[in-house]
């Protein structure tokens, strides 16, 4: 196995940097966090009102991240069509990482009964989280060739599962001995959301100074000030994307398949924690214990998968990691009610998470043209890691209507299957082929 290049372990370590954003932030503290705030503000009905909208507390964490991912949906294609538009990928990645960083940091002010404002910070971070994520995945057709993709992705992956671990684990730590340190348990909870906007901040300072911009400089259009011209030329590059990626039905038929299977995985791993302590009852100190073993079995997860691909295709491997998520999702709506099961699917489901999204993003990097790689990865990214759009919205509202995590489930088991079984009429060579000759 050759050795990385200076350029693919700074990139890397963008991985390590932002992944204190999705394990400490999205997975364990924030959503219960924020349910715990709404309950408390709720009403003699038992509702939150924002906006003046009737909500179950416990739909709010799913509903703030639906609506987050709407304004990804809106805004990534043409952050990504900026960034391809000359030599603007570092520049961008670095402003969406510290927008993003400094909202998370920010999440320390948050207590009482500020559930409202919590959720505004958290969608805004997970909008620049997204954006950032779009800009970093596309270099990745830049610093690998072809055949290095599977690991070179693999390895950012892993190396992201033990940075978002080791924070947490700092974080589970203080925790469990917030009354020995003298402070509460939602002080310490502040403080771990607020670590990882630290965390993230500091480790992309490395990234930064490794990557290096490719590609021709292009002029914008005279007689427009330089924000209003570079909208103008992304807005038209975006219509543009949408009507050319009709081109490339590989990659679009990947890119539907991901976007459906991937929500539900995504959507997995946001609510986890809430149906955990809400549903399950188990306490945060033993939830938190869980979150920690799935990120460390996440990294060895994350590499098995791509020996795994090595051996019988990419595209084999993440259909296999989709039949083991199916399983899992199954015998959770069946099986699991107390701690022990939790743990047990927990341990499973970390085996194949690192994998499936690994591996996906290095086989939409072969089916991405040349030259609009953040482009179309900006598309991808509606989807990719921390990120879900309808399925936490049908689980808000099922949850909602019939009061039932376990009704919530069977959305996520139809969005999985769903995504399988179109992920299955990807024609992996010929996608690669389109890519090159229409490129």
């Amino acid at each position: 196995m050759p050795r990385s290049t200076p350029e693919q372990r700074g990139w890397y370590l963008y991985d390590w940097a932002n992944s204190a954003f999705p394990t400490t932030v999205v997975t364990l503290f924030l959503g219960p966090y924020l349910t715990s705030l709404a309950k408390a503000a709720a009403g003699a009905d038992g509702l939150v009102h924002p906006l003046g909208i009737p909500v179950d507390p416990r739909s709010f964490w799913s509903y703030a991240i639906g609506l987050s991912v709407g304004l990804q949906v809106l805004s990534l294609p043409v952050i990504g069509a900026l960034a391809d538009f000359g030599r603007r990928k570092k520049r961008i990645l670095g402003m969406t990482a510290y927008f993003g960083a400094g909202l998370t940091a920010a999440l320390f002010f948050i207590q009482g009964r500020n559930y409202l404002a919590g959720g505004v910070l958290f969608i805004l971070a997970n909008v620049s989280f997204g954006a950032s994520e779009a800009i970093y995945n596309s270099f990745l057709p830049e610093i690998a060739a072809p055949e290095q993709r599977d690991t070179v992705s693999s390895k950012g992956w892993a190396i992201g599962y033990l940075g978002g671990g080791l924070l947490l684990a700092l974080n589970v730590l203080l925790y469990m001995n917030a009354g020995r340190l003298g402070i509460s348990d939602a002080m310490a909870v502040r403080v771990s959301l607020s670590s990882a906007g630290v965390w993230w901040a500091v480790f992309t300072i490395p990234t930064l100074l490794a990557l290096r911009d490719r590609g021709p400089a292009r002029t914008l259009p005279p007689g427009r000030s330089a924000v209003g011209a570079a909208i103008h030329v992304a807005a038209r590059q975006l219509r543009h994307t949408l009507h050319d990626v009709r081109r490339y039905p590989q990659a679009l038929t990947f890119l539907t398949a991901f976007l459906l299977y991937n929500d539900a995985i995504q959507t997995v791993l946001a609510v986890a924690a809430q149906f955990a302590n809400d549903e399950l009852k188990i306490p945060v100190s033993q939830l938190t214990l869980a979150i920690l073993m799935a990120q460390f079995l996440g990294f060895f997860g994350a590499i098995g998968f791509q020996r795994l691909a090595a051996a019988i295709s990419g595209k084999r491997a993440v259909v296999a990691s989709l039949v083991i998520w199916a399983v899992a999702l199954v015998y959770i709506y069946l099986f699991v009610d107390n701690a022990t099961q939790f743990f047990a699917v927990t341990a499973v489901v970390a085996l194949v998470m690192g994998g499936s999204q690994a591996l996906s993003r290095s086989l939409f990097a072969q089916l991405t043209p040349k030259g609009r790689e953040a482009e179309y990865f900006s598309i991808y990214e509606v989807s990719d890691k921390g990120t879900s759009w309808l399925c936490p919205i049908l689980f808000g509202l099922a949850l909602q209507f019939t009061g039932s995590y376990r009704a919530a489930i069977l959305s996520l088991i139809l969005f999985l299957a769903a995504g399988l079984m179109v992920l299955l009429k990807v024609d992996m060579a010929r996608g690669e082929r389109e890519a090159q000759i229409l490129a």
